[in-house]
């Protein structure tokens, strides 16, 4: 016959309660670790999808004007920190009408607008910056430089006579239309 000895049969796996606090460290590490990638993608995507959101408006004010012959216009707000597609029913372009508004949006602490300068020499840094496309592509080509929530500066280029609207990184330099020369005539 075979007997069980007492000490035996009370050990039946088990946790010490020094176990379960240190698998409990370690889940909760790795459960931190996990929650400040995700935090830092989403941040960056929420910048990726906001400059998204622009170039998207951006290409459809070209290419339909570019169908329909109509014009259109982006205006944006470097003070309000806002954009917006219109296409243009009036001749007062100063007065956006409801009725025009084809795209509104607003950007975040992630994505900020640093300034808008044109390939005429012209630049905001505050106020409204406009560029307008018509059946022949955009009346001014330009940059629109942004700042991500780390500061890191994007740049949204603007071709004059195409409707390609890039977002490019860094801050590069903008091209300029040659000056025509002047041909003298005897």
């Amino acid at each position: 016959m075979r007997t069980c000895s007492a000490p035996t049969a009370n050990r039946i796996g088990g946790f010490t309660l020094i176990e379960l606090i240190v698998v409990l460290s370690m889940l909760a590490l790795f459960v931190l670790m996990a929650q400040v990638n995700l935090f830092g993608m989403l941040r960056r995507s929420t910048f990726k999808a906001q400059v998204q959101g622009f170039v998207s408006a951006m290409q459809m004010a070209a290419s339909t004007a570019a169908e329909t012959g109509r014009r259109y216009e982006v205006i944006v707000d470097v003070t309000e920190q806002t954009y917006l597609l219109r296409r243009i029913s009036s001749s007062n372009l100063a007065e956006v009408l409801d009725e025009e508004i084809v795209v509104d949006g607003h950007f975040g602490d992630s994505c900020r607008v640093s300034y808008v300068e044109f390939d005429d020499g012209t630049y905001a840094n505050e106020g409204r910056a406009k560029f307008r496309a018509g059946h022949s592509g955009w009346q001014y080509g330009g940059k629109v430089v942004f700042l991500d929530e780390s500061e890191q500066v994007h740049t949204v280029a603007v071709g004059r006579l195409t409707p390609i609207v890039q977002v490019l990184p860094g801050n590069p330099e903008l091209m300029r239309p040659k000056a025509k020369e002047q041909v003298s005539s005897f």
